[in-house]
């Protein structure tokens, strides 16, 4: 198994941090790990990505040409890396953000959330992309849900103890999207 995916959309948005969160996940989960940060300038309010490949061995590369999921948090992103899901692989668009436009691509699976809506019902509507995180994980297992817990216990008790517990209830909203949500 390798997979990859790419978390796109504003600095600012915490994309980096998820994609963090994500790799740490991985490796508890005794998974191969790449983690790889790209952003503008700008910080806040320009463009940031993030790419994370998984894999039960050894990743031979660190480029990905198409992956196997994306998430797109604004337009630009969902333009820039919509077309890069590869045929059968999930596409998380962020409606909060993205309202009428879709992929238009009917060999992959898109999964439509409001994930400012949903981050707010768990504790925080700042929190987005840790929604987005939760609801790939529900949909494709790639990483269990309780090493991606513990992986944001060791991440934000470090920085900011004090909003440990309302990740954890981000990420649960995320979860229980991915599950009971149909693509």
């Amino acid at each position: 198994m390798e997979c990859s995916v790419v978390f796109a959309g504003f600095g600012g948005q915490g994309l980096l941090f998820t994609g963090q969160v994500l790799a740490r996940a991985a490796i508890k989960d005794g998974l191969e790990v790449f983690w790889i940060p790209s952003y503008g300038p700008e910080m806040r309010g320009g463009t940031a990505d993030c790419t994370v490949i998984v894999a039960d061995h050894p990743i031979g590369s660190p480029v990905v040409d198409q992956f196997d999921a994306a998430v797109a948090m604004n337009l630009p992103s969902l333009r820039k890396f919509g077309p890069r899901v590869t045929p059968g692989g999930l596409l998380i668009v962020n409606t909060s953000l993205v309202t009428s436009q879709t992929s238009a691509r009917a060999e992959i699976n898109e999964l439509r959330l409001p994930c400012t809506e949903l981050a707010a019902r768990g504790g925080d509507d700042k929190l987005v992309s840790i929604v987005a995180l939760g609801a790939l994980v529900g949909r494709l297992g790639w990483v269990t849900p309780e090493s991606v817990r513990a992986a944001l216990r060791e991440i934000s008790a470090k920085k900011r103890p004090e909003i440990v517990h309302t990740d954890l209830g981000v990420f649960e909203a995320g979860l229980e999207a991915g599950l009971r949500v149909t693509a």
